[in-house]
């Protein structure tokens, strides 16, 4: 957890993505490739399409992509983990990706102007003047409800909760409420 204190709001903001990244990793902690590609609910993702997805669109925020028919296609792509991909390959991609972009946020003045580009997706087909905080909040929005996609997929997938993934990830002992994942 990004622990409070005097941040800068660069900082900050770095801050609160780690965090969901990490949470984001960790939902993948000792899966399996076959279970990192498994999709145990209605929806048509896995835990490794959201680490490939993610780690497009955080590798979108220093290579800008046209949105076009092709780009759209790219994008599709990257929510599934194909046969020829390994959760290991995504992991590192991810990893790579993860500290480049996480420099480039903390090098970012939040207020510096930025055009945000269309979103046909959201009936906004012409680039817009903002901010870099706009873009960066929406991406603790948008990395938020990535990170909880894949609680929810691995819970169905093994019972794994995030608290106990978390304290296998860091090697902590555990508590009186939670204790660290193991496999079954």
């Amino acid at each position: 957890m990004f622990a409070p204190g005097t941040h800068s709001e660069s900082e900050a903001l770095a801050g609160f993505l780690d965090d969901q990244l990490a949470a984001l990793r960790t939902a993948a902690h000792g899966l399996t490739d076959a279970q990192a590609k498994q999709r145990p609910c209605r929806s048509t993702l896995s835990v490794g399409g959201v680490l490939k997805h993610v780690t497009h669109v955080l590798r979108g925020r220093t290579q800008p992509r046209v949105v076009d028919a092709d780009g759209y296609a790219v994008f599709a792509d990257s929510f599934v983990l194909r046969d020829d991909e390994s959760l290991e390959g995504a992991l590192a991609a991810f990893d790579e990706v993860r500290t480049a972009f996480l420099a480039d946020v903390r090098a970012t003045d939040p207020g510096a102007p930025m055009t945000e580009p269309p979103a046909p997706w959201y009936g906004r087909h012409e680039p817009t003047p903002s901010v870099q905080r706009y873009a960066l909040l929406h991406l603790v929005e948008e990395l938020a409800r990535h990170a909880g996609h894949a609680d929810v997929i691995r819970e169905e997938l093994d019972g794994a909760q995030a608290a106990s993934l978390h304290l296998a990830v860091v090697g902590a002992p555990g508590n009186d409420f939670v204790r660290p994942w193991q496999p079954a």
